[in-house]
C-alpha cells in the first residue's frame, strides 16, 4: 500500500506516490481541477492502492492559513465523503519554490517557466509535501 500527496492548486492539482515502504516521495502526474478532479483521484487511488493521503496545508511565513486554504478544506471534506482513507495535513511552506529551484530554474525567472515545467513543478510540489509528511511520520524527533 502507498501513499498519495496532493498539491492542490485552483487551475492544477500535483499529485505524487510513496513507495510501498512509505520512505520515498516521487512525482506522479497533474491534473486540471475541474469536475473531474475527484474522479481521476479515485482512479489513481485504486490503480495505485493507496492508503492515505496527504494534502498540503497552504501557510505563509508567519504559519498562518494563506487564502487558498478554504478551497483546500472543501477539497479534503470532497475527498473525505467520497472514500474512506485517513487524510492528513502537511504545512507546504515554499513547496513550488523549492521544486522549481531543484528543476534548476531560477526563482526570480519563474513566472517565464514554461507550461510543461509548471506541470513538472506541481508535482515535483507534491513529492516534496509527501516526503515532509514521511519524514515525519517515519522519524517523529524531526
Amino acid at each position: 500500500m502507498k501513499f498519495l500527496g496532493i498539491d492542490y492548486g485552483s487551475k492544477r492539482i500535483g499529485l505524487a506516490i510513496s513507495d510501498e515502504g512509505h520512505t520515498f516521495a516521487f512525482p506522479k502526474k497533474v491534473i486540471n481541477n475541474d469536475i473531474n478532479t475527484i474522479d481521476e483521484i479515485g482512479k489513481i487511488l485504486k490503480e495505485n492502492k493507496v492508503l492515505e493521503i496527504v494534502v498540503g496545508e497552504s501557510v505563509d511565513s508567519n504559519g498562518e492559513p494563506n487564502p487558498i486554504m478554504d478551497d483546500i478544506e472543501n477539497f479534503i471534506q470532497e475527498l473525505g465523503k467520497k472514500f474512506s482513507l485517513p487524510i492528513h495535513k502537511q504545512k507546504e511552506f515554499f513547496t513550488s519554490v523549492e521544486a522549481r529551484g531543484r528543476s534548476g530554474k531560477e526563482i526570480n525567472n519563474s513566472r517565464q517557466i514554461a507550461k510543461k515545467e509548471n506541470n513538472r513543478v506541481d508535482a515535483s510540489a507534491a513529492a516534496l509535501i509527501l516526503q515532509r509528511y514521511l519524514d515525519k511520520r517515519n522519524n517523529p524527533q524531526i
